[in-house]
């Protein structure tokens, strides 16, 4: 890999944790962040799975190994090249996946290399997790991968009883990454809890479940 594709690819992470640590705190200034991620994601799409080879995305299988019942309806938010999104798939033989990204090159590569027996069950679409195209209550599971989390979506889209899993690959070494009791205190707000947290190799993870029936 060249010197400038390295050095790019480290300002890219940089920004990228600058925007999770600032929209994070103050969830208003997504519009400001929005519009450079996407282009950022754009440019990376055809070297994406490349760049990351190694992810395996461990902690995110070892949240799903906790989870009570298989979902029917799951939603990966944040899912590039759509890889969680075939694990996911893969797991849950009866569940219908749709994947969301905000930029639109990483949703046309997710659909180049989602497998021909997966499109009856799995689709990828274009949208902006801030403000999700789908109806309350939608998932059983929604699952964030190295995502950014915007709290009050998450709790309006996930079913009452439904799980939530945030993942990261490399822990508080992922660029875009928030503190597990970050997490525990934003979510514990919107109506989230309890909560389990997970580590497998590198990674970390948090579960939650939605208030409500299960």
């Amino acid at each position: 890999m060249s010197v400038p594709r390295l050095r790019l690819e480290a300002l890219g992470r940089r920004f990228a944790r600058l925007a999770t640590r600032a929209v994070v705190a103050r969830p208003g200034l997504w519009r400001l962040f929005r519009g450079p991620l996407r282009a950022q994601f754009d440019r990376l799409a055809p070297i994406w799975d490349a760049m990351r080879a190694e992810d395996v995305l461990p902690a995110l299988a070892a949240a799903l190994d906790r989870l009570q019942r298989p979902p029917r309806y799951i939603l990966d938010l944040g899912t590039g090249t759509g890889r969680a999104a075939r694990i996911l798939a893969a797991r849950f033989p009866g569940a219908e996946i749709v994947g969301v990204d905000l930029a639109p090159a990483m949703v046309a590569e997710a659909r180049r290399l989602l497998p021909a027996e997966l499109e009856g069950r799995v689709r990828y679409e274009v949208a902006d997790a801030s403000a999700l195209p789908y109806g309350d209550g939608s998932f059983d599971l929604v699952v964030l991968a190295n995502m950014i989390p915007f709290f009050a979506e998450l709790a309006r889209v996930t079913s009452p009883g439904g799980t939530l899993v945030v993942a990261a690959s490399f822990g508080p070494e992922t660029p875009i990454y928030t503190p597990l009791a970050t997490l525990r205190r934003e979510l514990g707000r919107v109506g989230f809890g309890p909560f389990e947290e997970l580590a497998a190799g590198e990674g970390d993870a948090l579960l939650a479940r939605r208030d409500g029936p299960g």
